[in-house]
């Protein structure tokens, strides 16, 4: 008989009732809330030339303009995790929008790289909240049937921002107004999330702020139970994947199809847009029935797949043009599925944001050492090294992904076991 998963220091969880219906305007303004906080990733990327020539910035500062967000989420996911279940779910995306508002705004008047990396600090606070509070919104508010597609809506909030950006850079006017567009449009979703998402009942469930201990405690026990670490380990090659290859595709583009940098950036969002494709399209077939862990195995196996075509010069700049779109719109699969599977795996309803937030740790990985990794082989040994590291970053994931099958039947066979008694 299988063994039932380890809840040691998991305090019991009230049953709370379930919705018997999705507010589906609600989820859209949380998924937007999402796509605020991507657009505060994407727009550095897109001011890169006009900040460089205003401040004098080296590479290596802009670097850590760009790496704030993923330093941050790295240090704080856990323990904003372990906040939102004593703070609350809503309340923490709108402290998250006010703080990108507050932040985008310091960044906006910014005379110095002090005040501009401050700005960036406090805009990767609100992301890190937003990113780990929004799925813990959408745990509580969506019915049992419309929770994969919600969780499908909000896991295109990366792509979906990260293109918008793109196509926007395309008509930069400046980059301080865009940063001020950034913080009154943070405004504007605030006050739609206030009105459109229901309040969590805390009654009777106030909790004290989490200690160390708590945090390290209900860390463990998330982590013990198997599935939530694999998820984390797996978006860490996701990340990766995704960002070796998005990190560079512009570069990537203008040297094998000979386009303009205006034009390598309009498809540069074409192709972080085909992502989207792929997150709708798993929460479809999640609703089917089909195997979590199949779409995860797929969508790593054809990412590794693709990247010879896409980094070895054996393809006409079209060809890879068409697999770029291949990798982005199946890779697509599984983030989705990931998001989702990571608030059913946790040990507790009360541990979903603790779960939640090591996958964010894992996403957040992948995205600092993916562009750093694959940037540093190919200065030293040429694209080839970066088909060979996305390509097997895609058979690591494959390995997860029957890892991640044995251990929800595990967790099934735990829940059976507790049921019957």
């Amino acid at each position: 008989m299988q063994q039932p998963l380890p809840t040691t220091g998991v305090p019991p969880t009230p049953a709370l009732p379930l919705p018997s219906a999705t507010p589906w305007f609600g989820v859209g303004m949380v998924v937007l809330a999402g796509v605020v906080a991507s657009l505060q990733v994407g727009k550095v990327a897109i001011a890169v030339p006009q900040l460089r020539e205003e401040f004098g910035l080296g590479l290596s500062m802009v670097g850590w303009l760009m790496a704030m967000f993923s330093l941050l989420g790295v240090m704080g996911a856990i323990p904003v995790g372990a906040w939102v279940a004593r703070a609350g779910d809503r309340r923490l995306v709108l402290v998250g929008l006010a703080a990108i508002a507050a932040g985008s705004s310091v960044g906006a008047l910014a005379q110095g790289i002090a005040v501009l990396l401050l700005g960036r600090a406090i805009e990767g606070l609100g992301f890190v909240l937003i990113t780990i509070a929004g799925p813990a919104v959408l745990q509580r508010i969506a019915a049992p049937a419309g929770k994969d597609l919600a969780f499908a809506l909000w896991s295109c909030f990366m792509p979906a921002g990260m293109a918008i950006a793109l196509f926007i850079g395309a008509m930069l006017d400046g980059w301080r107004g865009f940063w001020f567009g950034n913080a009154a449009l943070a405004v504007v979703v605030l006050a739609l999330v206030l009105l459109a998402v229901a309040r969590e009942d805390r009654s009777g469930s106030a909790l004290p702020a989490p200690s160390l201990r708590d945090i390290g405690r209900d860390a463990a026990a998330t982590a013990r139970a198997g599935a939530p670490s694999l998820i984390a380990v797996s978006f860490v090659v996701y990340s990766l994947q995704f960002f070796a290859l998005f990190s560079f595709l512009p570069v990537l583009l203008i040297e094998r199809m000979g386009v303009s940098v205006g034009t390598a950036g309009m498809l540069s969002a074409l192709a972080c847009a085909a992502n989207i494709v792929g997150n709708l399209a798993a929460g479809m077939l999640l609703t089917r029935g089909v195997s979590r862990w199949l779409l995860v195995a797929v969508a790593s196996a054809a990412m590794g797949l693709a990247a010879p075509g896409i980094f070895l010069h054996v393809l006409g700049g079209t060809s890879t043009f068409v697999l770029c779109l291949v990798f982005s719109a199946v890779g697509g699969l599984l983030p989705a599925t990931l998001i989702g599977t990571s608030a059913v795996v946790a040990p507790a309803p009360r541990l979903v944001p603790i779960a939640v937030g090591l996958l964010m740790l894992g996403s957040n990985f992948g995205q600092m050492i993916g562009p750093v990794t694959v940037g540093a082989a190919v200065d030293a040994l040429g694209w080839n090294a970066a088909a060979a590291i996305v390509a097997g970053a895609g058979g690591v994931g494959v390995l997860i992904a029957l890892g991640l099958r044995r251990a929800m039947r595990r967790n099934e066979a735990a829940r059976a076991v507790r049921a019957g008694h």
